[in-house]
């Protein structure tokens, strides 16, 4: 359903960093255990967040936990040299007109994609893992900065909308739902979109991206009708029945 990625890469895109009655990272600790493997060393990037220092703080704490240590951008003299040493990437979750414009400001786009070419690692949450797709246009985060452009790191061919909220037929409020807005960018953009419920996530490895997490995802395509994901499916896949479950 979704162009085969090259077999290159090694990504682990998050929909959201906390899930209802677990602590932060906690629904996707094992998760990230297994991504990451031996790898004990991650390089993380705060910026889409305005208080980076505590950010950082926060993050480095549950990593450490996990048996990892954490360096972080924000406080490098030359993060460039940072990210080209890196063992592996996390970018975390905030505002991503916020995150995409510092790292336009630093200069980090190329090095990043360049690195994750080469097969460094990559994790993002929300925000970053938005940052993963080609572009910004399937955010819902208020634009409190202008990025010089709406292309972001370009790693994977899709887009991603993260803490997607399915249609409530009894709700009161009348405003656009989640649904509608995705419809509304695929009558303007070719890119699929997968709607990542919370407690899910896409392991990209080996050409293959494979759906986890507890619960299905909703995959938007462009003139077709929206279908459900479920878990361990591999949404690289050419065939159609692969990849959709009963539910329109």
């Amino acid at each position: 359903m979704l162009q085969r990625e090259h077999s290159g890469k090694s990504l682990l895109l998050i929909s959201g960093s906390s899930v209802y009655g677990h602590g932060y990272l906690d629904h996707v600790e094992n998760e990230i255990r297994d991504f990451l493997g031996g790898i004990r060393r991650v390089v993380f990037i705060p910026f889409a967040l305005h208080d980076r220092e505590a950010y950082c703080a926060k993050v480095r704490g549950r990593l450490g936990r996990m048996g990892f240590t954490l360096e972080s951008v924000h406080s490098a003299s030359t993060p460039k040299q940072m990210i080209e040493e890196a063992d592996a990437i996390f970018i975390g979750g905030g505002n991503t007109f916020r995150l995409l414009k510092a790292l336009y400001d630093f200069d980090l786009l190329k090095t990043i994609r360049r690195r994750v070419g080469q097969g460094t690692p990559y994790i993002g949450s929300s925000a970053g893992s938005i940052v993963a797709c080609p572009s910004l246009k399937t955010t819902k985060d208020m634009p409190v900065v202008q990025p010089p452009s709406f292309d972001a790191l370009g790693l994977v061919s899709f887009q991603i909308s993260p803490h997607y909220l399915d249609p409530d037929p009894h709700t009161t409020h009348m405003g656009e739902t989640q649904e509608e807005r995705i419809m509304q960018y695929l009558e303007e953009n070719e890119s699929p979109v997968i709607g990542l419920r919370e407690g899910t996530q896409l392991r990209v490895q080996q050409g293959s991206v494979i759906l986890r997490g507890s619960v299905s995802a909703r995959l938007f395509r462009q003139g077709a009708s929206p279908v459900e994901v479920l878990p361990d499916t591999d949404l690289s896949t050419e065939t159609s029945a692969d990849v959709t479950a009963s539910r329109p």
